[in-house]
């Protein structure tokens, strides 16, 4: 093999490499997209409006929104100290303020640790992740049927 022979393949697996590199950059920056925000916040009936909410109450609660083409909005919640939970929703309002649900978690009722997802619209993903403080997380129960615990995101 001649120098210029060994030259030229140096500079193509060089670009090729560099190539695969932008690539897998490309695939990753995909897949974060996919993966969607995370919102965390912790529970408690102080927050809860109208109150009081469960004083004794506590948790926490990861909301991720994707708002890709199948746009999904997910949570992952943990309570404990409270009656058990009869339903869980995503509501829309900020602090103090109580609003209407936007999201009911569908696994809530009967369980003190739940998740899953909901399909929601583009907008709705969209919203939430431009104001975050705009919603919270509600977990009720029969003892309080406002809600028990809330945290804003």
């Amino acid at each position: 093999m001649s120098h210029f022979t060994i030259r030229r393949l140096g500079v193509a697996a060089t670009a090729l490499a560099l190539g695969a590199t932008g690539v897998l950059a490309a695939t990753t920056s995909a897949q974060a997209r996919e993966a969607g925000r995370q919102f965390t916040t912790d529970l408690n009936g102080a927050d809860e409006v109208p109150g009081p909410g469960d004083p004794d109450g506590s948790g926490d609660a990861t909301i991720t929104v994707r708002p890709g083409a199948n746009a999904q909005i997910c949570w992952d919640v943990s309570v404990e100290g409270i009656d058990t939970p009869v339903a869980g929703h995503l509501h829309e309002a900020p602090a103090g303020v109580a609003g209407p649900v936007v999201v009911g978690f569908a696994n809530a009722a009967g369980s003190f640790d739940f998740a899953g997802c909901a399909t929601v619209t583009k907008s709705l993903a969209k919203d939430v992740l431009k104001n975050p403080a705009n919603y919270y997380v509600n977990v009720h129960n029969a003892s309080y049927p406002a809600g028990a615990l809330r945290g804003q995101l």
